[in-house]
């Protein structure tokens, strides 16, 4: 078996799809996850001012991450046909909730005191969100992004199957030849590429929340 994997992922066919299905497998997942972290971030500091609306909002949201995803996929087709448009939009979809949850609630968790610190020295409300709220719980929000980014990884894979590209194409074709080579060649960059985007994330939290540790209101 081992024979038959290495054979075909010695092909110089096989290793430039292999190169190009990585190229449309990152489009897919960073545009998602840019469109994501453009809504969730956003929304989940607007939240953090409305316990009441975030905690309805939260368990609506919750309720997508609940539906299957290639049911969610299926849902898509009627509305926005088949190929990288519905695959953007279910991606996006589902990697919302993380990011929202640990933005509302890492906003929410910022000692009060240092609020009120920052108000006493004359900070503004954009100031206070900027140069304290959001630098203090930053830790927090990194910590949903990267779930979502891994989770968005995996499940870009899906979108082969309404024609996103991706690869989940080589993974398909291994699972319609019988050919183990093929789903390796597509199943072991997703891995890597869930893995470096989960050490480059947490390389970037490392880099710029230590600041915030400090217990006082960053300079």
């Amino acid at each position: 078996m081992w024979m038959d994997i290495f054979e075909v992922l010695s092909k110089p066919d096989v290793i430039q799809k292999i190169v190009e299905k990585t190229w449309q497998h990152l489009y897919l997942s960073l545009i998602s996850m840019a469109l994501a972290i453009g809504f969730a971030v956003p929304a989940g500091i607007l939240l953090s001012r409305t316990k009441r609306v975030a905690e309805w909002l939260m368990n609506v949201v919750g309720m997508l991450q609940t539906i299957p995803s290639l049911a969610l996929l299926a849902f898509m087709i009627p509305i926005m046909g088949i190929g990288t448009t519905p695959t953007l939009a279910a991606l996006f979809l589902y990697a919302i909730l993380p990011i929202l949850r640990s933005t509302y609630t890492g906003i929410r968790s910022v000692d009060p005191v240092l609020i009120e610190s920052g108000k006493g020295m004359g900070m503004t409300s954009m100031q206070l969100l900027l140069k304290v709220q959001i630098p203090l719980s930053l830790p927090i929000m990194m910590n949903g992004i990267r779930i979502s980014t891994v989770m968005i990884i995996g499940w870009a894979t899906l979108g082969a199957y309404i024609g996103a590209g991706g690869l989940g194409d080589l993974i398909m074709a291994g699972f319609a030849t019988l050919t183990n080579g093929y789903i390796i060649a597509g199943a072991i960059p997703v891995t890597l590429l869930a893995l470096l985007a989960d050490t480059l994330l947490g390389m970037f939290e490392k880099r710029w929340t230590v600041p915030s540790q400090r217990g006082g209101i960053p300079s």
